[in-house]
């Protein structure tokens, strides 16, 4: 009898060529799925690995629809596609879009996001519409006397931007010139970040990594520890369960990293989504079974999940910002020589300070130690400085 074959691998677009496509390249490979990137500029992070790349911009109509012909699924780099564009993609049949433009709008609009999250019943700050400074003060009088408020754009803001500390409508006079509406609320007084990820196929199945802790250096993530410490199996457990919930109510296909709010006493409160791979996943490339890309590919592409049990009792990551070093690679060398098991991973992107151009992992059962060692070569990688010039 003559052999019979099974469906051909859905070929993958990814909207964006930013570092997050960069880091699907590789699993993409290994999982068979032909992968074509959408980049602004050939030099840009993905691009410059990928085998097939589109020029384009992500809000250009004609240039999402020319990769969406040519592909059986769009995923992102990125949530900032228009969503007149995708519901066109989807209406037209080009294209399976994963996540779907009605999830992704509730990572796209941050006001939508809140407003979603709240008639679902889902832990969230206090929070508010502001069309004016006028109703920003409204806002604080609402707080108490000498609040401060977070007041955030709704649309576009990443890693510190688009976010201000106010104690007045003023603070914030000139958002109003860009934006009919802000968002304003409480300034949450937390303990520590943390990170819930989970990945959901088109059917429903579900599967959810460990809750990690995430900390920011100049509103930019910085080092995460998986899995957060002191967080028993219980509050590990309900804090997922608050994520897959939020990942079938909203309909999410692909990784969703629900970024929160940990209270003085223990609750916690939904503060970000972000609906593809996330910084606070990336421990997951080289600590767990199946780390975050792999996991998105899988989802998007409707193939089995894989188990995202950590590979050791703990691990790290720490984020390579932007320094007084040029030559990364110089660095890495120097850095993978002092310690053999450190994993190191560059975006490609020109170094400017502050900038995310890389991070390093590692894996191991002491996290103090381990996080220890990732600094150091975080600062050996970025800055050139020798472990004896900061003993």
């Amino acid at each position: 009898m003559p052999a019979t074959t099974g469906p051909a691998a859905p070929r993958i677009g990814v909207i964006g060529g930013g570092q997050l496509a960069r880091m699907m390249l590789g699993p993409a490979i290994e999982l068979g799925l032909p992968i074509t990137v959408l980049a602004t500029d050939p030099a840009e992070s993905a691009a410059q690995g990928a085998a097939r790349v589109r020029i384009g911009r992500h809000d250009d109509e004609e240039a999402v629809r020319a990769l969406a012909a040519e592909v059986d699924v769009l995923t992102f780099d990125h949530e900032h596609v228009p969503p007149h564009i995708l519901e066109g993609i989807e209406r037209d049949g080009l294209a399976a879009v994963r996540p779907g433009p009605d999830a992704l709008v509730h990572a796209q609009d941050k006001l939508l996001m809140r407003e979603r999250l709240g008639a679902l019943g889902h832990p969230c700050p206090r929070w508010w519409r502001a069309a004016s400074p006028a109703d920003v003060d409204a806002a604080l009088s609402e707080l108490g006397t000498a609040a401060c408020a977070v007041v955030k754009t709704p649309r576009g803001g990443y890693d510190g931007h688009g976010v201000r500390i106010v104690s007045a409508g003023s603070d914030v006079a000139d958002w109003f010139q860009d934006h009919e509406e802000l968002l304003v609320e409480e300034l949450v007084p937390f303990t520590r970040e943390l990170s819930a990820q989970v990945a959901r196929r088109p059917g429903g199945e579900m599967l959810a990594f460990p809750v990690v802790r995430s900390t920011q250096k100049d509103g930019v993530c910085f080092e995460v520890l998986a899995p957060s410490p002191d967080l028993g199996p219980a509050d590990q457990e309900r804090i997922q369960h608050l994520a897959l919930r939020i990942a079938e109510d909203l309909d999410v296909t692909g990784m969703l990293a629900v970024e929160l709010f940990e209270t003085e006493g223990g609750d916690v409160l939904v503060n970000e989504l972000a609906m593809r791979p996330h910084n606070t996943g990336h421990w997951s490339m080289d600590g767990a079974v199946t780390g975050q890309f792999e996991q998105h590919l899988r989802a998007v592409a409707d193939l089995p999940l894989g188990a995202s049990a950590p590979l050791a009792p703990h691990a790290v990551m720490v984020n390579l910002l932007g320094g007084a070093r040029e030559d990364l690679a110089e660095g890495a060398r120097e850095a993978m020589e002092r310690d053999p098991e450190l994993k190191v991973h560059l975006y490609g992107k020109t170094v400017r300070p502050g900038r995310k151009v890389g991070h390093v992992t590692l894996a191991g059962s002491d996290p103090a130690d381990l996080l220890a060692r990732a600094h150091r070569a975080e600062r050996l990688i970025i800055d050139a400085v020798h472990e004896e010039q900061n003993a």
